[in-house]
């Protein structure tokens, strides 16, 4: 398939200019012109929740929404019902998405057995079977001395640790940010140092050992700022950070709905307590997110993750204290992205880079080549985030009812065409 006519931006080579592009076995051409050709994306943090919870996502709706959303790869978390942590399930996950033919789908094998931050799995079988790293997710370890071992046996199998670091202790029963937007709603929160002590645990031991680790969706400045001079002192870390601690500030609990590079001053409003905000870690104030963004431009932050967090409604309609955390994400993600890059706060080649080449290096995976697996966007195309508009089965986001910019209009993965 030949496109033309397309700005290709090619964060491997630093290029960005409007050249033909040739990919695939298939016959035709399509007209580019006024589009975008990026490489495409590498999701880092994914829930695609099957098996064992197929009502909230499966693994092909989850891989179809993945590429409405750009992204062509996506490492889904293990925790699933069981837990990825034995080669058969992953290799069932790997067929699942094979037989959906939509985005690529590598599985991340769980740290311990079943989750239950105990007894370590076999990192060695699981890495085998195609693990491309290791996460309790949202059951963080919170036993030092298992992490230890963990990273030891992560880097023996070339594999990195990554970590949702918050010290349960300190988040308690909190369900958003604990400031002045909590004590405004009375809601009990979840302080930053539960974040930033977590974070320091895990750099001081991956100095220790010398074991990878990764920091799942930082969120606080002073989180960026623990990784920044770990970096510095050539510690192996590497961290992500999400659309929605991008742009939604803890105000969004309260009923805000502009983003952090948005100065209305609270024009556009909804009513509080809505659950689709309730995220872990959750939504930070403005400080945090102007400390992301920096982090984000000057490479800090390696690569930007949806922590796609699909729920059924179920989990969603109830009280804001009793919900489940998560937002669904790998649909908006890239329409949020534009909306900054548009206000300046990004250059959109930096942007493109920690949505490819930046995740890349994060799990040590192939870069993304505009030979295999290419998207194409209309950054001018408008459409309304609305429910029949999503694919994925998770509804839970508050942008709903939003009309949003940019759309990937065609994904290739593997040379073959999967969307169109």
């Amino acid at each position: 398939m030949r496109i033309v006519g397309a700005r290709v931006i090619d964060p491997t080579s630093g290029t960005d200019e409007i050249r033909e592009l040739s990919i695939g076995d298939r016959a035709g051409t399509i007209d580019a012109a006024g589009l975008i050709a990026t490489p495409g994306f590498i999701d880092l943090h994914t829930h695609l929740r099957e098996p064992g919870f197929e009502e909230s996502e499966t693994i092909a709706d989850g891989a179809r929404a993945a590429l409405r959303g750009g992204f062509t790869t996506v490492c889904c978390m293990p925790n699933t019902e069981p837990v990825l942590d034995a080669p058969g399930l992953l290799e069932e996950v790997r067929e699942r998405a094979a037989a959906a033919k939509a985005a690529r789908v590598l599985p991340i094998g769980s740290i311990t057995r079943a989750r239950k931050g105990v007894a370590l799995s076999d990192m060695a079988e699981l890495a085998d079977a195609g693990a491309v790293a290791f996460s309790d997710d949202g059951a963080p370890l919170q036993d030092a001395r298992l992490m230890r071992y963990a990273l030891e046996y992560a880097r023996a199998t070339g594999r990195v640790i990554a970590d949702h670091a918050q010290d349960a202790v300190l988040a308690a029963n909190g369900v958003m940010h604990e400031g002045e937007a909590s004590a405004l709603l009375g809601l009990p929160g979840i302080p930053s140092a539960a974040e930033e002590t977590a974070i320091a645990r895990d750099l001081a031991l991956a100095r220790l050992t010398g074991g990878r680790v990764h920091i799942a969706h930082v969120s606080t400045a002073r989180g960026v700022a623990l990784v920044r001079a770990a970096k510095r002192e050539g510690v192996p870390v590497t961290c992500e950070v999400t659309p929605h601690h991008l742009a939604l500030t803890d105000d969004w609990v309260a009923g805000d709905r502009t983003f952090a590079w948005d100065r209305r001053n609270g024009s556009a409003a909804a009513a509080p307590y809505d659950t689709a905000t309730k995220v872990n870690p959750p939504l930070r104030p403005r400080a945090d997110i102007e400390a992301l963004w920096q982090g984000l431009r000057d490479g800090t932050i390696d690569a930007i993750a949806t922590d796609h967090a699909p729920h059924a409604s179920t989990y969603k309609d109830v009280e804001y204290d009793q919900a489940a955390f998560g937002i669904s994400g790998l649909e908006t993600a890239l329409s949020v992205l534009l909306d900054a890059a548009g206000a300046g706060w990004i250059d959109l080649g930096v942007l493109i880079e920690r949505l490819t080449v930046g995740p890349a290096r994060c799990f040590g995976l192939d870069a993304p080549s505009l030979a295999r697996d290419v998207v194409l966007i209309d950054p001018d195309a408008e459409w309304t985030v609305a429910i029949d508009a999503l694919i994925s089965r998770g509804k839970n986001t508050p942008l709903l009812g939003r009309r949003m910019g940019g759309r990937v209009v065609a994904a290739f993965v593997e040379g073959e065409q999967r969307l169109e």
